[in-house]
């Protein structure tokens, strides 16, 4: 599903040159559910970026799926990150003008011949799963930060994606309220086969994921 051939990235800071990632190799097959770990700088948001297309590798090649990405154009990049991929970041990143229900359903209004409707339906669904039932019409100020990931989680999940990416999904969280969203990750993925890749600084999270790497200085371990 993902395969990264010797990639490098290389970052330009202050006439510096800061090397990212170097020469990595990875594949992760359908269904995987791999958890990353590593220190601050150690390169594993930098994979991430390199793996849903939103930044471009130095040298070496990324395939999602089979297709290399960056022999696509911008349109058809952003098309397959839509039609495939379902992000969830360390930050909620929810429009606060929107209800529960619309922050789900919104990603279906850059689909082409997209269906709200269908798509608010598709949403109440999956917002009645994860427990968030009676809180479609709240708005995020009125929720948990544990109920805000969840409609996060929700929303990566509308169209139904090959490829599910997380970025330190439960950095800002209690404990309590980590160890429920990495159960609901566990149990979408049990329930999805969906191929889960994420990212996080903590090395107990790791027996969540059916398998974990661990970087450092821009190297797999």
């Amino acid at each position: 599903m993902i395969e990264l051939k010797n990639v490098t990235k290389i970052y330009l800071s202050k006439g510096n040159r800061v090397t990212a990632l170097k020469d990595v190799q990875l594949e992760v097959t359908g269904g995987e559910f791999l958890i990353i770990t590593g220190r601050s700088g150690s390169g594993k948001t930098t994979l991430l970026n390199l793996i849903s297309g939103l930044t471009r590798p130095t040298s070496g090649q990324v395939f999602l799926d089979q297709v290399d990405l960056w022999g696509l154009t911008d349109r058809q990049q952003a098309l397959l990150r839509n039609q495939k991929i379902g992000f969830v970041f360390q930050f909620p990143s929810l429009l606060p003008s929107l209800t529960t229900l619309d922050n789900v359903a919104l990603p279906t209004i850059f689909a082409a011949n997209h269906d709200y409707s269908g798509a608010q339906r598709r949403a109440k669904n999956l917002l009645e799963k994860l427990g968030l039932g009676d809180k479609l019409g709240s708005y995020p100020r009125q929720l948990s930060a544990g109920q805000q990931q969840r409609v996060v989680i929700a929303r990566a999940l509308l169209k139904q994606p090959g490829v599910l990416l997380a970025d330190e999904p439960t950095s800002n969280l209690d404990e309590q309220t980590e160890s429920e969203i990495m159960g609901l990750f566990k149990e979408i993925h049990q329930n999805s086969g969906i191929t889960i890749v994420l990212v996080t600084h903590s090395s107990q999270l790791v027996h969540y994921g059916t398998h974990s790497i661990r970087m450092a200085e821009g190297r797999i371990l």
